[in-house]
């Protein structure tokens, strides 16, 4: 995802409290907000219609409807910023300036829990699809058939969770019972497990057009698969019962219909919605207009007649845009900020703004804090650098060495204009929260030059600062003499400042004699290289560094347990890491009662990623349009709260 506007990557999960107990994550000093999460821009009187443009980031357009994505298409520019607006999930998180979860806009009741975790029970509220028909708890179960099938498709799967933690689903009227195989952290099975669900409606229960399946209407325990394993080691999952078999074809239907964009605004598959919005028109280009969705059953109706997501090749020609009043909702570049953020120095969340833009004198400047962290993974699979990359991001020492020359606090300052904080570890520091430790909020491995290049050659490296390093002593060094350190990074462009920083990074990293290879592509390339992958035969897993531009935030998954990125076989661990004692300290914050801190502080000093500057997103809002913000945490669209004045 990218770091700047309102587009990042997404993710996944939570923890326990005991049986019935629900807790929402804890954010201090974020505000509580109302369920509807609006404020006012300003005064004037309200205008009912009208049609609101918001700014897509850069390169990042959305290209791809069906909820139930793949980690190439696993961004927030596809969920919260698209696909939700028409499919709302069984949950909905994002009250006020926190992540917590939002009752009042969710389709189903808070979730109980019985029988020492192990039993929960989610009753739905009376929801509507645009087609007329209810929104049943068999929607539900269609969404986790499709998963029981799927789930090593489905972004969000981690080995051991939803769907395999469940061991039956039975529904009377409106409430669906679920049975786990195990005690459940109920915290953690609500924001992380629970999260992921999208019911899905029956006009989708088809294997082509018009070709009716038995996937949406069939029982969860008829659902069987097969597990084997291929070659490699990796898992490898075949349906067995016809109605998992119909599941299988169900997916290669509606996957293959998602792909052709151009056909959204008129498919008879996705013009049935059960959210506020429905799609009027798209194009590939990342044109999308939406209308009201009059049959909506939400409790905050549009009162636009449209809502315009507009694309952008660059940042520049974006500020353009807004420079020139064709846009009420956008972001401002870094490059255009000519009053930097100032802060009071009582820690990294307070940030605040400074004078904005003269040519922006239309719009409100507002800083955008994500539920997130920054990072780029390294490939522990990757065969390139003649194949020895893989092995040399192995080696924690080399970890160590490469993250000492990454400068966050400089970056923020000279490149995010103060709009920034850091990333040490797997937890967001900002907003404000319970969860962050001192080792997430110092920094475990600040920048040190002398220190990189030490660390080199105390391990077999013979160091040139502005050449290439070379492997001297392949005993100490883990790989053949004379392997070099050199690598290529493909990243997301179109964003001045992640061209800036790429190039401040690749400098840094010269410092030690690591040659690194930058390679510019659009944000779709860069996330769906960045994949899990095994060299096989004659197949490489090439791919060494990739930087989509802005790590992760944590949606749909909304505790930051770990799961999604870290745990081993995950399927959003894009460079495949793998550590037993990290798992080890994941399982017991999902499983058990631990709470983050030696989960997040292991994995801040052990690097599966290199940790980047966070950069916030710095909106600007029209004076006109009202009900926008503070925009939340999790970087979600509900233009179904706005309306103009004049």
């Amino acid at each position: 995802m990218e770091s700047i506007g309102w587009g990042k990557r997404r993710t996944r999960r939570l923890g326990i409290l005991g049986a019935a107990a629900l807790v929402v994550l804890t954010l201090a000093a974020c505000g509580g907000g109302s369920s509807s999460n609006t404020t006012t821009n300003g005064g004037g009187t309200k205008v009912s219609g009208g049609t609101a443009h918001w700014a897509e980031a850069p390169q990042a357009t959305p290209n791809y409807i069906f909820p139930f994505a793949s980690f190439s298409y696993f961004s927030v520019a596809n969920l919260t910023q698209f696909q939700e607006l028409m499919f709302r999930p069984l949950y909905w998180f994002g009250q006020g300036q926190t992540p917590n979860l939002n009752e009042s806009l969710s389709i189903a009741n808070l979730p109980s829990y019985s029988n020492g975790g192990k039993t929960v029970k989610v009753t739905l509220k009376p929801y509507k699809w645009s087609n007329g028909e209810q929104v049943t708890p068999q929607d539900v179960i269609f969404w986790l058939n499709m998963m029981k099938v799927e789930k090593t498709i489905w972004a969000g799967y981690v080995p051991g969770t939803i769907p395999d933690d469940i061991t039956s689903i039975t529904t009377s009227g409106k409430t669906l019972t679920f049975q786990l195989s195990s005690n459940a952290n109920s915290n953690w099975f609500t924001y992380n497990e629970l999260s992921q669900i999208t019911p899905m409606p029956m006009a989708w229960n088809l294997t082509g057009s018009g070709q009716v399946a038995t996937c949406g209407t069939a029982s969860f325990s008829s659902i069987t698969t097969t597990t084997t394993k291929d070659s490699k080691g990796n898992d490898v999952l075949t349906p067995v019962s016809p109605e998992a078999k119909s599941c299988a074809a169900v997916y290669t239907y509606l996957d293959s219909q998602a792909k052709k964009i151009s056909g959204y605004a008129t498919s008879p598959l996705w013009s049935v919605v059960d959210g506020p919005w429905k799609l009027s028109n798209m194009d590939t280009s990342g044109n999308v207009t939406f209308v009201p969705n009059t049959k909506y059953s939400g409790p905050i109706k549009p009162t636009l007649s449209k809502f315009v997501e507009l694309p952008y090749t660059s940042d520049n020609a974006e500020f353009n845009a807004l420079a020139g009043n064709q846009v009420d909702l956008g972001y401002l570049p870094t490059q255009d900020i000519q009053s930097p953020a100032t802060s009071s120095g009582s820690g990294p969340c307070d940030i605040k703004p400074g004078a904005n833009n003269p040519r922006l004198s239309g719009y409100n400047i507002v800083p955008v804090f994500g539920w997130s962290i920054n990072y780029f993974p390294y490939n522990f699979q990757s065969t390139g650098n003649g194949g020895q990359a893989g092995k040399i991001f192995s080696q924690l020492y080399f970890r160590q060495a490469f993250q000492t020359l990454v400068n966050q606090p400089l970056y923020i300052k000279k490149i995010d204009k103060g709009y920034g904080v850091p990333t040490y570890g797997p937890v967001p520091v900002c907003p404000n929260n319970k969860f962050a430790t001192t080792t997430e909020e110092s920094n475990p491995y600040a920048y040190n030059q002398q220190k990189a290049v030490n660390l080199l050659k105390s391990n077999g490296w013979d160091v040139k600062p502005g050449g290439t390093t070379t492997c001297a002593d392949a005993t100490k060094c883990g790989v053949p003499a004379g392997t070099p350190l050199s690598f290529d990074l493909q990243y997301a462009g179109g964003t001045t400042a992640i061209d800036q920083l790429m190039q401040g990074e690749k400098s840094s990293w010269a410092q030690a004699g690591i040659q690194v290879n930058l390679k510019s592509s659009t944000f779709d390339t860069v996330i769906g290289t960045a994949t899990p992958c095994t060299a096989t035969g004659s197949t490489p897993c090439g791919w060494e560094l990739e930087n989509w531009g802005g790590g992760w935030i944590f949606a749909p998954d909304y505790y930051p347990s770990g799961e999604d990125l870290f745990q081993t076989g995950a399927s959003s661990n894009g460079g495949s890491y793998s550590n037993p004692q990290s798992d080890n300290l994941i399982k017991q914050t999902t499983q058990g009662n631990a709470d983050l801190a030696a989960f997040e502080n292991y994995v801040a000093k052990d690097l599966p990623v290199v940790w980047q500057p966070n950069a916030l997103g710095v909106a600007e809002i029209s004076k006109k349009l009202q009900g926008v913000g503070p925009p939340n945490p999790l970087l979600t669209l509900n233009p179904e709260n706005w309306y103009f004045t004049k």
